[in-house]
C-alpha cells in the first residue's frame, strides 16, 4: 500500500476513527458515578500530591536559586504529561489486535486505524492534564504564557513516533505474546532514564549523552520550555526529531501492513 493510499484510507475512515475514539474515552469511565469527570479529577489529584510531597515534604527545587514552592511540582507534572502520552500509547500497542480479534475476521475493517484511535484517546487525557496545569499556574500566580499555544507543534512529532512504534508493536504482539509483558518494564526503565525527575544539567557531563540517547528527552525538555519557562522551542532540533519520527512511522506502518496478512491464521 502506497503512502498516498494509506493517507486516503485514514481520511475515508475519519468518522469511524472519531466514533471509536469517543467510545474508548467514554467506555473507560462507564459505570463510575462521576463518569468522564474522572479524567479531570485524576490529574488534579496527582498535581496536588506532587505539590505537597516535593514542595512541602522534600522542599525540592529544580533550580537551586529558585524561591518558588510549586515550581518543581509543575515542572515534574509537565514532564509526566509528555511521558504518559507516549507510555500509555506504546504500552497498549502489543494487545491492540489481540483485544480486537473480531475486527481481524472482517476483511474490510482497516486494522491500521486501531493505533490511531489509541493515540487520540491518550491525547484527550493529555489535553485535560494541560488544562489542569494551566489552571494551577493561574491559581498559584505563575501566570499564563502564550508559548503554551506551541505545545501541539512540540508534541506532533512525538505522536508520529508513537504511532510508528505502535504499528510495529501491535503487529509483533500478535506473533510474540511476551511483548505485552516486557513493554511495561521497558517503559518503567525509560521513565527513570528521562529528565522527568531531574534536570539534565544536574548530571555529570560524561553521563548526559546517555539521557539524550533517549528520544523522549528532547520532547520532554521542549515541552517544559513552552509550558513552564515561556521559551520558544529549538526549531532545528524539532525538525531533526520530526524527520526521525516520519521515518519511524513509515517503517512501522510498512511492517504492520506486511505482518497483517498472517493475523487471521495466528488468531
Amino acid at each position: 500500500m502506497t503512502i498516498a493510499k494509506s493517507l486516503r484510507t485514514f481520511f475515508l475512515h475519519r468518522h469511524l476513527i472519531w466514533q471509536m475514539t469517543r467510545r474508548e474515552i467514554v467506555g473507560r469511565y462507564r459505570g463510575s458515578v462521576m463518569g468522564i469527570l474522572w479524567s479531570f479529577f485524576n490529574p488534579v489529584f496527582m498535581l496536588t500530591i506532587y505539590t505537597f510531597v516535593f514542595s512541602v515534604v522534600f522542599k525540592a527545587k529544580w533550580v537551586a536559586a529558585s524561591d518558588s514552592k510549586t515550581e518543581f511540582a509543575m515542572i515534574l507534572f509537565a514532564g509526566l504529561i509528555v511521558f504518559n502520552l507516549f507510555s500509555e500509547t506504546v504500552t497498549r500497542a502489543p494487545s491492540l489486535i489481540l483485544s480486537n480479534v473480531n475486527y481481524v475476521k472482517k476483511v474490510v475493517f482497516p486494522l491500521e486505524i486501531l493505533p490511531v484511535v489509541s493515540i487520540l484517546s491518550s491525547c484527550f487525557h493529555a489535553l485535560v492534564s494541560i488544562g489542569v496545569l494551566i489552571l494551577f499556574r493561574l491559581i498559584v500566580g505563575s501566570g499564563f504564557s502564550l508559548t503554551t499555544a506551541l505545545f501541539p507543534i512540540i508534541i506532533a512529532p512525538l505522536l508520529l513516533l508513537s504511532l510508528g512504534i505502535s504499528w510495529f508493536l501491535a503487529a509483533l504482539g500478535v506473533y510474540l505474546r511476551d511483548v505485552s509483558q516486557t513493554i511495561g518494564l521497558a517503559m518503567t526503565a525509560l521513565m527513570f532514564l528521562s529528565p522527568i525527575f531531574f534536570p539534565v544539567t544536574s548530571l555529570p557531563e560524561k553521563y548526559r549523552v546517555l539521557v539524550y540517547l533517549n528520544p523522549l528527552s528532547f520532547i520532554i525538555e521542549q515541552g517544559r520550555e513552552v509550558l513552564i519557562f515561556s521559551h520558544l522551542p529549538d526549531w532545528g532540533g524539532l525538525l531533526i526529531f520530526s524527520a526521525f519520527s516520519c521515518v519511524t512511522a513509515l517503517l512501522g506502518f510498512a511492517w504492520f501492513q506486511k505482518a497483517r496478512t498472517g493475523f487471521a491464521d495466528v488468531l
